[in-house]
């Protein structure tokens, strides 16, 4: 792909870029970076992504195409395609496509707004780690949305979170005593116990 120079730049300060590596691309998805990357990058890896994507089936490649197609980054604006690109990279268990399809229905953001759906997902990522979800799913079950017998899993998950973020560490203590209202004792106590057990 031929780049052209902008304005003020030389030929020494273009150079192709290489294509990002699954875990590279994964610590940018999220960190949410990627979409940023692609257009710093100059839109030069468009038909390596959508490659990766529609053929090779990369599930993190499926997030990135996916979203540069719902927000028009170096492509034209197709939310529906995106949405289902996302999906596909959902279904296959990316943690990080399960949490913003979760939000996504939380809020009605390009979908329609539906927070059943949304716990769906949220649970999901929740189960692989995603602290972003587990937080978001918290916050529906606190909202009254879910099911009861999900808070036990949920508690489990933020009591063993771990975080840096002392506004963080605030907010899932907080969340944390106001679950422990909705729950029974028992279940409070089997939810404390250590991560791998």
């Amino acid at each position: 792909m031929r780049v052209n120079a902008l304005e003020g730049e030389t030929i020494e300060d273009i150079r192709a870029v290489q294509l990002y590596s699954q875990d590279a691309l994964i610590e940018m998805i999220n960190a949410n970076t990627h979409l940023d990357k692609v257009l710093a990058d100059r839109c030069q890896l468009v038909q390596d992504i959508e490659a990766r994507a529609e053929v090779l089936k990369v599930p993190a490649y499926q997030f990135l195409w996916g979203d540069m197609l719902a927000w028009g980054v170096c492509v034209d604006e197709e939310p529906a395609r995106g949405i289902g690109y996302i999906e596909d990279a959902a279904n296959q268990g990316l943690p990080a496509a399960l949490e913003q399809l979760g939000r996504y229905y939380a809020n009605g953001t390009l979908v329609q707004e539906d927070k059943e759906r949304a716990v769906v997902y949220l649970r999901e990522a929740s189960a692989l780690k995603n602290l972003k979800a587990q937080i978001q799913l918290v916050e529906l079950f606190l909202a009254g949305y879910g099911s009861p017998y999900d808070y036990e899993d949920a508690y489990h998950w933020l009591h063993n979170a771990i975080t840096n973020d002392k506004a963080q560490h605030k907010k899932i203590a907080s969340y944390l005593d106001e679950l422990e209202t909705l729950m029974h004792p028992k279940a409070v106590r089997a939810a404390k116990r250590p991560m791998d057990s």
